[in-house]
């Protein structure tokens, strides 16, 4: 189906990417909007892919003529002072950012400005507070309960935590999904509810909505669908063959959606005619003349529900990756000392046995794919064939079978934005207006290809294209069928309205396949329904910086509640790392005092802990082949007792609750906070420093620690080398 996707929340005078989904390359598409407020002057593109720029507050339906018929979409718009604010809070070390995707040599970020990635609602960054506004962005989390005669949605709302609002006051509002056979007719809307009583249901519902402040949270999003493999015998209806499973509307016998368009929404600030009838906001057509769109009766047949329904929360992370501790190998480097099958997936199969006695659950392996022979891997030349000196897709097949027999997930690195120049798309299309693939490509005025830093080898994909889209797509397809998630690099590169389409694609087959962005720095809004998992990049940056003795340890605390104080819902999830392929390995630049404080961090904090192939044996260098002879054996068992601690102690893991506590210290190199929550909690201290540092705190703990298995107790003072983890007496 073509239809566009869900529906859309942003503020005035912002853009938003809409597209036909599976497209049809030789096909015609046309938009128009068919509501809008009555003040809107705006208009929309002739193209297949547009980007729409609402003038005024209000909600629009914006319709897509496509090959299987006529699609509407619903954006809710808010007042331009409502957008989330651009920020760069608690990412003042990035200025040591040394690149992305294999380039070194960046010495800042200002070549990401203009990202087709970051449009669209909640594009700055950070979403920072601002002054007089309500202190941020409020959360949001739906969640269902079924009762006799309905099936209720719940909006649990929180204020953002800078903000002075009392959470009575956060509004709520819902949206239905215009792909699903229910209209606002057939539900009933209060503060912090929408009920859905049996009888309207039709098929599967998806419910949309956000949490209202002074700025708007993060959309969340549940589904109400059959509990039945066949998601087809949930439902009767008087005529018995309404419901569909595939995300569609219910069509009528001439192919075009049943669905007629809702009546525009009033509470988001647009103009209201008297005329038009009480309570209803007047509406223009595509024409520019005001309309009376009469609102839906609602009235549906009486219908009977068997079976069980259940409720999925479409934005959750899937149970498997919480608890994971994950481990990235560069590919070409991590078993060069293999004599028999140097860097092959041969010679990686044997190194499973090693990761899976060190705790390691799930592999993250830079790319795979036939690339220009640089040995990071991410100048692809073919989006669909393993390189050749690693081996074949039999050979990936099978490590990843052996991967799944020790009980460990596997993460494909997947390159969308760009192809290499050696690519032969690109090289027909170089200078050669009349190639087919020209129009493939983005393009400077100078005749060379759109990229980002001035990088050399690589070229980026012009998402306007529907070619593109589909050759992507089709990747996606094959990839997603090998493995349990992507990590996707350069996500803020890649428009928004890809990534929720490819997040629909793979879950359909697989709700547990898990999506990782790499997203620097991160943005909040990628978790509408985009992302499970985000790279922590105010995490890895203050961990640089502290580790360097410029900033004091408590700003890593700062950077764990920037997640929630920058809009993230609290059911994000994060990656923690200190270093990966394209970073300076952390022992070498903050040295091995706090190298081992900063492993402590990653194992204790909230989050999922991330090892870069080597970083557990104190490898010096960031792609070389790996030292095995010369593992740092105290680095070594450092690690091995910190997946041990983590894996056995409940308070150190996804639910484990995170608060600071009151301590004192002789170092601004040390900090402490608690985690877990009543009956297993849990203090944990840190010290970056180059010499064991003495604490006091509040609450009275066991001073035996769980990582090392010794006493902290010298001389009757409680002294931490580098992490403690000690568990709450009283």
């Amino acid at each position: 189906m073509h239809h566009p996707g869900p529906p859309r929340f942003m503020a005035a005078g912002e853009s938003v990417e809409l597209a036909p989904r599976d497209p049809d390359p030789e096909a015609t598409y046309s938009w128009r909007i068919k509501s809008a407020p009555v003040a809107s002057r705006v208009s929309l593109g002739t193209e297949n892919v547009i980007d729409f720029t609402p003038d005024e507050a209000g909600s629009y339906t914006v319709e897509l003529d496509a090959p299987d018929g006529l699609h509407e979409l619903t954006i809710r718009v808010f007042p331009g002072e409502m957008s989330p604010v651009a920020g760069a809070g608690g990412v003042s070390g990035m200025s040591g950012f040394s690149g992305m995707s294999g380039v070194s040599g960046v010495s800042g970020v200002s070549g990401m400005s203009g990202l087709s990635g970051v449009s669209g609602s909640g594009s700055g960054t950070l979403g920072a507070s601002r002054e007089g506004q309500g202190g941020g962005r409020p959360r949001i989390q739906l969640h269902a309960r079924f009762e006799d005669d309905a099936v209720v949605v719940e909006a649990h709302v929180k204020p953002n935590p800078n903000a002075s609002t009392d959470p009575d006051d956060i509004g709520v509002e819902f949206l239905l999904d215009d792909r699903d056979d229910v209209s606002e007719g057939d539900v009933q809307k209060g503060d912090r509810e929408l009920r859905i009583p049996y009888k309207n249901l039709r098929g599967r519902v998806r419910v949309h909505a956000v949490a209202i402040d002074d700025s708007y949270s993060v959309p969340d999003a549940i589904s109400i669908e059959p509990d039945d493999a066949e998601g087809s015998e949930g439902f009767a209806t008087d005529g018995g063959s309404d419901f569909r499973t595939d995300g569609g509307p219910v069509s009528g016998a001439n192919g075009t959606s049943s669905r007629s368009g809702r009546s525009p929404r009033t509470d988001g600030g647009p103009d209201e005619r008297s005329e038009s009838g009480a309570g209803r906001e007047a509406t223009r057509t595509d024409g520019g003349v005001v309309a009376d769109d009469g609102a839906e009766s609602g009235a549906t047949a009486e219908r009977e529900v068997r079976g069980d329904l259940k409720s999925v929360r479409l934005n959750d992370p899937p149970e498997w990756a919480k608890s994971v501790t994950l481990y990235e190998i560069y590919v070409r480097g991590y078993a060069s000392d293999d004599d028999e099958a140097e860097n092959t997936f041969e010679a990686l199969t044997k190194r499973l046995d090693y990761l899976a006695d060190l705790g390691v659950d799930c592999l993250w392996l830079t790319p795979v794919l036939q690339n220009d022979h640089a040995p990071h891997g991410y100048n692809i030349v073919d989006f669909f064939s393993i390189a050749e000196d690693l081996g074949d897709d039999e050979a990936y097949k099978e490590f990843v079978a052996a991967a799944h027999d020790r009980g460990m997930k596997v993460l494909f690195d997947l390159v969308l934005n760009h192809s290499a120049r050696d690519h032969p798309y690109f090289q027909d299309a170089y200078k050669n207006p009349k190639s087919e693939y020209y129009d493939w490509y983005e393009w400077q005025d100078s005749g060379e290809p759109g990229t980002y830093f001035d990088w050399e080898y690589i070229a980026n994909w012009n998402f306007d294209n529907l070619r593109v889209r589909k050759h992507l797509l089709e990747a996606v397809d094959k990839w997603a069928e090998y493995v349990d998630g992507f990590r996707c690099d350069m996500a803020w590169a890649v428009p928004k309205s890809f990534w929720q389409e490819m997040r629909e694609r793979v879950k359909e087959t697989d709700p547990e396949f898990l999506l990782l962005d790499e997203t620097i720095p991160y943005i909040a809004d990628f978790h509408d329904g985009m992302f499970d998992m985000h790279f922590d990049t105010t995490l890895y940056f203050t961990l640089r910086q502290v580790g360097n003795g410029n900033q004091p340890a408590d700003a890593i605390l700062d950077a764990i509640e920037q997640r929630t104080e920058v809009g993230f819902p609290d059911h994000a999830a994060f990656m923690l790392y200190q270093e990966n392929h394209d970073e300076t390995r952390f022992v070498v630049e903050c040295g091995e005092p706090a190298a081992r404080a900063s492993a402590g961090a990653l194992f204790t904090l909230p989050g999922v802990p991330m090892l870069y192939g080597g970083q557990e044996i104190g490898q010096l260098g960031r792609r070389d082949p790996l030292a095995w002879d010369q593992a740092n054996e105290t680095i070594q068992n450092h690690y091995e007792r910190l997946i041990d601690a983590r894996g056995s102690t409940p308070a150190l893991q996804y639910e484990g609750d995170f608060a600071r506590v009151d301590y004192e210290s002789d170092s601004d190199a040390v900090t402490c906070f608690v985690r877990g929550d009543e009956g297993d909690r849990h203090l944990v201290a840190l010290n970056f420093g180059d010499d064991p540092a003495t604490f006091e705190t509040g609450p009275e703990v066991d001073t035996t620690d769980l990582v090392s298995g010794e006493s902290v107790l010298r001389d009757g003072e409680l002294t931490v080398e580098d992490v403690a983890v000690l568990p709450i007496t009283g």
